[in-house]
């Protein structure tokens, strides 16, 4: 099994299993420690279909930095570059207008009449958790927001006012 397969099982998670991100990373980190530690390899890395250069001084000071999870790329791009130094390989992390330019031609495809983006999506995720009765100061955090007023702003849609949320 190679990271085709992990990748295939990893969506099967989200897609048909319905999982949580959480558990999809709790999956991963499972079977990147399967392969790291008990198998003694890693998932492709050494293709270079996972780990990035990074800066020359975070790659000094952090060696093996590149093949952890934290800066892996979780959506690499297609195509890979060549350092015609080193002759290393790798992807970059997915141009966040890539997924704009994919999103928009699904809404396309989809026959959506209302105009729909990534940013769509953000509401869902907030009007989603607002209406389930979340606290207002996680969808705060995880939408980053500085000020608490700009994810109230989004308690409007419920009808409630602001005590339509648990804080």
């Amino acid at each position: 099994m190679g990271s085709v397969e992990v990748n295939a099982f990893l969506t099967h998670l989200a897609v048909e299993g319905r999982v949580s991100a959480s558990t999809q990373n709790q999956a991963l980190s499972a079977l990147l420690f399967l392969y790291r530690e008990l198998l003694e390899r890693d998932l492709d890395l050494e293709a270079g279909w996972g780990a990035l250069v990074l800066p020359h001084p975070l790659e000094r000071k952090y060696r093996h930095a590149n093949r952890q999870w934290g800066w892996q790329s979780v959506f690499p791009q297609r195509n890979r570059w060549k350092d015609a130094a080193t002759a290393k390989e790798g992807r970059h992390h997915l141009d966040p207008s890539q997924v704009q330019k994919a999103v928009k031609q699904a809404v396309g495809r989809a026959g959506l009449i209302k105009p729909a983006g990534c940013q769509t999506f953000r509401h869902s995720f907030v009007t989603h958790w607002l209406e389930r009765g979340q606290d207002i100061r996680t969808i705060q955090e995880l939408m980053g927001h500085s000020d608490l007023n700009t994810t109230m702003i989004y308690t409007h849609v419920l009808k409630r006012g602001p005590m339509g949320v648990i804080n």
